[in-house]
């Protein structure tokens, strides 16, 4: 098996896209990086946008910002509870979008759009990639579009100048891998367990393996894990061998249980501050 050649896009911006310019200056720090999910519009857009500095001022490194939908089938109860709060709070993809514009004014951290095909596409391929680009957002990860099928789409996101992420997931064979190697862009979200989002008290085995083979054979992307980390000790271990972290539920769980409270912020300021801590390189 061969590593994939990635054809290089060529950068319509001043300046190298922010996903690859943050893998590259943690790799000089020989780190990995902290990408944290949330929902937009959990509990309103307005703190969204406060949880997005909060994160980011205490060491995320990547924001995966999920576009509420009605029907999260991948997802598990803990976010799956966060879109629907979304949802009833009024939440849009254009308040989405607008979000992310209102995000830039305070920082340059990189966003990725997480969501389901059925929104992006009602909204149009070309406008929503037109619009996410302006909006200031990085790229995309569509849970539902295979990349057999994500080749009109990918088109779009190529002429803004936007990564496309895929997922594989352990039981990904070596055409699927080859395939997401090829067609991804930013970097690739191995999917640590099957099954539905949510924390859990323990990993996966044969997680490493399969993350040391796609990088072995088949792509120079960097690769994050993700799908039930919950704690710095599952967050180092995955440091380890991959080159980022996912999370999300875990910190859903500390917004919903603090959301009509003053101690929000601080409470998910202190778990991201834990969970970088027990990535740094020992």
């Amino acid at each position: 098996m061969k590593k994939t050649e990635r054809k290089i896009m060529p950068n319509t911006g001043k300046t190298q896209k922010r996903i690859d310019a943050v893998f590259a200056a943690l790799k000089q720090k020989k780190e990995k990086a902290l990408i944290a999910f949330i929902t937009a519009g959990d509990p309103d857009f307005a703190v969204t946008k406060d949880i997005v500095l909060t994160l980011e001022k205490n060491g995320a490194d990547i924001i995966e910002l999920g576009i509420p939908f009605s029907d999260p089938m991948a997802d598990g109860p803990t976010i799956q509870a966060s879109s629907e709060r979304a949802l009833k709070n009024g939440a849009t993809l254009d308040g989405v979008l607008k979000t992310v514009k209102d995000i830039r004014k305070a920082s340059e951290i990189p966003i990725v759009l997480f969501g389901y095909y059925n929104p992006i596409l009602s909204y149009g391929l070309k406008k929503f990639a037109h619009d996410a680009r302006l909006s200031g957002a990085d790229g995309a990860l569509v849970v539902d579009l295979p990349p057999e099928e994500a080749g009109d789409f990918k088109k779009e996101l190529d002429n803004v100048n936007m990564d496309l992420i895929f997922l594989l997931t352990p039981t990904s064979d070596d055409e699927r891998m080859n395939l997401v190697a090829k067609r991804a862009s930013g970097f690739i979200y191995f999917v640590s367990v099957t099954g539905v989002t949510g924390a859990r008290a323990a990993l996966s085995s044969g997680v490493e393996s399969h993350v040391k083979k796609i990088k072995r054979h088949f792509t120079d992307l960097p690769v994050g894990v993700g799908f039930g980390v919950s704690t710095p000790e599952q967050a180092g271990l995955i440091a380890h061998f991959a080159d980022g972290v996912v999370v999300g539920s875990a910190i859903i769980n500390i917004i919903a249980k603090n959301k009509n409270t003053d101690d929000m912020l601080k409470e998910v300021g202190f778990f991201i501050a834990g969970l970088k801590k027990g990535m740094k390189p020992r």
